[in-house]
């Protein structure tokens, strides 16, 4: 039987699937992530998910693999993962009071077929104050969160407005994603739940 693999460890992208009750297993990729020089952020994104799913899907040929990578941009910037608690201060302090794009980019994989795609949303942050931002450095969700903050998690209270697809900001953009799959053949259903 043909499954549905998850090529990524991102528990945030685990309990997206397991929210829409997709039949999946995962299986973490280990692909080289370095972005080749000259792409484009849309290009990286769609690249380090791709990656992530052919390292997988080697092993896979028979199966559906996603993989998925999500970035956050600010002047055109990639903010990725801080390193410290004094480089994810700066990144809210830079946030703060503006709007920001968030991509996540999906490769599915399926023998040699692959649909790569990206989506991307915008979000606008509130005016953040120092005491806000310490305290929220202090609660430790934003050390491995592109960006230093999590839309599903205490980060929502600086979310002013988001304009585009609030799964996008989480990690895997689940509409598209699903859709994705049907167009090339994967027979499984949303509100599946094995017992």
């Amino acid at each position: 039987m043909t499954r549905l693999i998850l090529a990524s460890g991102s528990p945030r992208r685990k309990e997206l699937l397991e929210q829409i009750g997709l039949a999946f297993t995962v299986k973490v990729s280990h692909a080289d992530e370095t972005i080749p020089f000259g792409m484009s952020p849309e290009q990286a994104v769609m690249h380090l998910a791709s990656v992530k799913a052919a390292a997988v899907a080697a092993d896979e040929q028979d199966d559906f693999v996603i993989g998925a990578d999500t970035i956050v941009l600010l002047d055109g910037e990639i903010l990725g993962k801080p390193k410290s608690r004094q480089e994810a201060k700066e990144m809210l302090q830079r946030l703060s009071g503006r709007t920001h794009a968030v991509c996540t980019g999906v490769s599915i994989r399926y023998g040699a077929d692959e649909c790569a795609f990206y989506e991307k949303t915008y979000v606008t942050f509130w005016e953040l104050a120092e005491e806000e931002i310490n305290s929220y450095l202090d609660t430790g969700e934003p050390f491995d969160k592109a960006g230093a903050y999590g839309i599903q998690g205490a980060g929502a209270i600086f979310v002013k407005k988001i304009d585009g697809d609030y799964f996008t900001v989480v990690g895997l953009p689940l509409a598209s994603l699903y859709r994705q799959l049907k167009r090339l053949g994967w027979q499984g259903n949303a509100f599946f739940f094995p017992s």
